[in-house]
């Protein structure tokens, strides 16, 4: 199930005047980013990412629109909570998208008419559009609901899966982004039949794992179970100290190593944090914490900087300290990009590039030159993909 233009929606709710007219949601100067935009302005060329300036180039007459992270929220949980009451198993994958499971409802209700009274109660209850595509696994039933779009819904049989994916774009298939699909277009692969048709040993000489990988999606073949849904609701880290100090420079340096990395995670797992805290515990065991509330975010320089100043503020007792502490909480899902309107285009890809590289060879290897020293920090796995910490002094709640 997924939520139509969902950000624009929400808006229209706020505004009915916005009903019809092309919508530009994002950055509201010329450097910003278009986070969302209407159906209306897609018809211009515009697209989500496309920098501001270009988009109204493109769209003089769209409706350039800031956007607030916290009525989404709102609006993504009021539809979280319709689902929840009326679903065994849901997953959650994404602030406006949700797997459901259905299995054996077949039995008693029917699973499509079943999946349609709960769309219908969502808008109906909110007053948001909403499609879904219902199948036997995520993959298919992903590319459906994206088929079923505007504000409808599809159903694809058993055993007609293949059909049904047969004559669509590869760029359906959810792994193909634009660098792989030029990829594959090179070769000549554009249609997913042709994928169906293909030994998946080419597949796999040309691509590797991510040959098969494609291969299995084109062909229906997807065993990924829903995963119950559980809202985190914060992530942590905090680091005692083997002798305790006063070295005020190197907590203040070490405080933004903790800050960076837990952003760097944020990102990783398509969060956004809206409230910071930072902890010190003095040598005599006393402890101070303070927090601060802010825009939702997963940005490094946002949560590096606040983070600085909650220190600042914090350490005021100019004694030894035995440990030091950082929290985001307050978390939503939703990714870097969707969240900070003003940034540029050039700041939304350094960061990408970053992410790429602390990915690829770990995550200290690439960090600020202010924080190159403090190496010795928590390190993760994925704190959001059910798998425990490598170092136990970093909590996950």
């Amino acid at each position: 199930m997924d939520l139509d233009t969902f950000y624009v929606s929400v808006e229209r709710l706020m505004d009915s005047r916005l009903n019809g007219k092309p919508i530009l949601l994002g950055g509201t100067s010329n450097r910003g980013v278009v986070a969302s935009c209407s159906y209306e302005a897609r018809t211009f060329g515009v697209h989500s990412g496309m920098p501001m300036r270009m988009a109204r180039q493109l769209c003089p007459e769209g409706i350039v629109i800031r956007g607030e992270a916290g009525i989404y929220t709102k609006y993504s949980k009021m539809v979280s909570s319709i689902v929840k009451e009326r679903v065994p198993v849901f997953e959650k994958s994404s602030i406006d998208e949700f797997f459901a499971d259905l299995t054996g409802m077949d039995h008693y209700f029917g699973c499509a008419q079943y999946a349609s009274e709960i769309r219908k109660t969502i808008i109906k209850e909110t007053g948001l559009p909403i499609s879904f595509g219902l199948s036997t696994n995520k993959t298919v039933s992903k590319i459906a609901t994206g088929e079923a779009k505007p504000n409808n819904e599809i159903k694809v049989k058993k055993g007609n899966e293949k059909i049904f994916l047969a004559p669509l774009s590869i760029k359906k298939i959810p792994m193909v982004g634009d660098k792989f699909f030029q990829s594959l277009c090179n070769l000549g692969l554009k249609k997913i039949i042709t994928l169906q048709e293909m030994p998946i040993e080419v597949l796999q000489k040309a691509f590797g794992k991510n040959g098969t990988a494609l291969w299995k999606k084109a062909n229906a073949i997807d065993n990924r179970p829903v995963i119950q849904y559980q809202e985190r609701k914060s992530i942590s880290t905090e680091r005692t100290f083997a002798k305790d100090t006063i070295d005020v420079q190197r907590l203040r340096t070490l405080i933004g190593a903790m800050a960076e990395n837990l952003a760097f995670q944020l990102r990783r797992g398509e969060k956004l944090t809206s409230c910071i805290t930072v902890k010190i515990r003095y040598s005599d065991f006393n402890t101070y914490t303070k927090q601060i509330k802010i825009p939702y975010t997963s940005a490094d320089h946002i949560i590096i900087s606040k983070t600085s100043e909650l220190f600042d503020v914090l350490y005021n007792r100019r004694l030894l300290v035995r440990l030091i502490g950082v929290k985001m909480s307050h978390l939503v899902e939703g990714n870097y990009q969707i969240n900070l309107f003003e940034d540029t285009e050039k700041r939304i890809q350094l960061y990408q590039a970053m992410d790429f590289l602390r990915e690829k060879y770990g995550e200290r290897k690439l960090t600020r030159a202010a924080f190159m020293g403090q190496k010795n920090i928590a390190k993760f796995t994925n704190p959001f993909n059910g798998e425990p910490p490598i170092v136990p002094a970093h909590r996950i709640a």
